[in-house]
């Protein structure tokens, strides 16, 4: 494999430039990532960051948000953002040619929005609809409410969106202040993959964020959750209970994380997978079933979900929790494990053709590890694995107990989920 060297630059305010160079490309992608997430809000503040993202691209002390979009427009460019529970990053996608004027948009943008309170006003419907549009989706709700069933009270377990309550709460001010607290540079990472040479990028991006404001009056500690075993349902008039289940996993830097996502993709990562295999081709129970994984810096979870009929909501549960046991008891056979490398291989070395995936391997890599761990080193990994690592990891990960579930469907908040089988 011909991987190309990661540059990593950090310049006196303490951002962080990270870059890979793939010079076969036209476009180039950056994004400007910012430790600073949901679960960093406090009760009150939840769905600031949120907000924040949004607010982001409506105005600037030099354009307003129709300059800002024109500008975009203007070069062919993508712009974009997104808020997770423990980042935000904003970014952009434009030909290589145009670097430089993607560079002074997203660094106006992100340095000198001004908050507008004309402008706060006018976007905070937009985020009650986006609201209401997650709750009119029974598959996105449904997911949504897994959060405070496994979460529990903590951070983890609120929606990124926030509350209708706190967002007619929120102005300019708060936002503002928000954003001066915990948006600090040394917080902040600027990934940036494409044919870029990295001198380049530094002198592009040096005026706007060498000298940048200084730090907030302190980053509120992270409190390690609890997780939870609680069942969060919904009676909705539907053909179908949706379901979402939720157990133990592994923090994003558990040396155990390459064994997990192998054990990940056998539950029910692709279309060969157990879940797939016995709950679709096999029952006919389902159109949709897949499993995926949360981590976090602190803790993580495995999640299960599908959507059934509502006579079929018990047997589906059991038959989930069937195959999660089997990893418990059984070993994969080494076929099993060598098409699940195969299969997680595949979908590594087709991301390292996007300058957009590898875009976001940069910034996660670099705010999670502070560093960027090579692709090679990460097969290595993964081709490691064991059929006993998977047996072990579910043994150590799903001892006792029963998972977190989440329901909406017809009779939802009726069922008794004290029949439902444990782990």
């Amino acid at each position: 494999m011909n991987e190309q060297a990661v540059d990593t630059t950090v310049l006196d305010s303490g951002v962080r430039i990270v870059s890979l160079s793939m010079p076969h490309l036209y476009s180039v992608s950056m994004g400007v990532w910012v430790d600073v997430g949901a679960r960093d809000e406090k009760a009150a503040e939840s769905g600031l960051s949120h907000f924040i993202e949004h607010m982001i691209f409506k105005g600037t002390v030099r354009r307003s948000a129709f300059e800002i979009a024109k500008a975009f427009d203007a070069i062919g460019g993508q712009t974009n953002a997104f808020t997770t529970q423990e980042h935000t990053c904003y970014y952009a996608r434009v030909l290589n040619s145009e670097l430089s004027t993607m560079v002074d948009i997203l660094s106006d943008i992100f340095l000198n929005s001004v908050f507008d309170e004309t402008a706060v006003a006018q976007e905070r419907p937009v985020i009650l609809q986006e609201i209401g549009m997650v709750e009119d989706s029974p598959e996105e709700w449904v997911h949504t409410l897994i959060g405070p069933a496994f979460w529990g009270d903590h951070a983890l377990g609120r929606s990124i969106l926030g509350t209708p309550e706190n967002l007619m709460a929120f102005d300019g001010k708060t936002l503002r202040d928000f954003f001066r607290r915990l948006y600090q540079p040394e917080r902040i990472v600027i990934a940036v993959a494409g044919p870029v040479v990295h001198d380049r990028l530094v002198e592009l991006l040096t005026p706007f964020f060498g000298a940048l404001f200084p730090s907030g009056n302190g980053f509120p500690p992270r409190h390690a959750p609890t997780t939870q075993n609680n069942t969060m349902a919904r009676h909705r008039d539907l053909e179908q209970t949706h379901i979402c289940l939720g157990l133990p996993g592994l923090c994003v830097s558990d040396s155990r994380r390459f064994s997990l996502s192998l054990l990940n993709t056998l539950l029910g990562g692709n279309m060969s997978s157990r879940l797939f295999q016995t709950i679709r081709e096999e029952r006919g129970l389902a159109y949709s079933i897949y499993s995926f994984l949360s981590a976090y810096t602190d803790a993580g979870m495995v999640g299960v979900y599908t959507a059934v009929a509502p006579d079929d909501v018990a047997e589906s549960l059991f038959l989930i929790m069937d195959e999660i046991d089997r990893f418990k008891h059984k070993a994969v056979s080494e076929e099993m494990l060598s098409d699940a490398k195969a299969y997680t291989r595949g979908n590594l070395l087709i991301a390292e053709e996007c300058p957009d995936s590898q875009m976001m391997r940069l910034g996660w890599n670099a705010l999670y590890f502070d560093t960027v761990m090579p692709v090679r080193t990460v097969l290595e990994q993964i081709d490691a694995v064991t059929p006993s690592d998977i047996c072990s990891l579910a043994n150590d990960l799903w001892k006792t107990g029963r998972p977190a579930l989440s329901l909406i469907g017809p009779g939802a908040d009726r069922l008794n989920v004290d029949i439902l089988p444990g782990f």
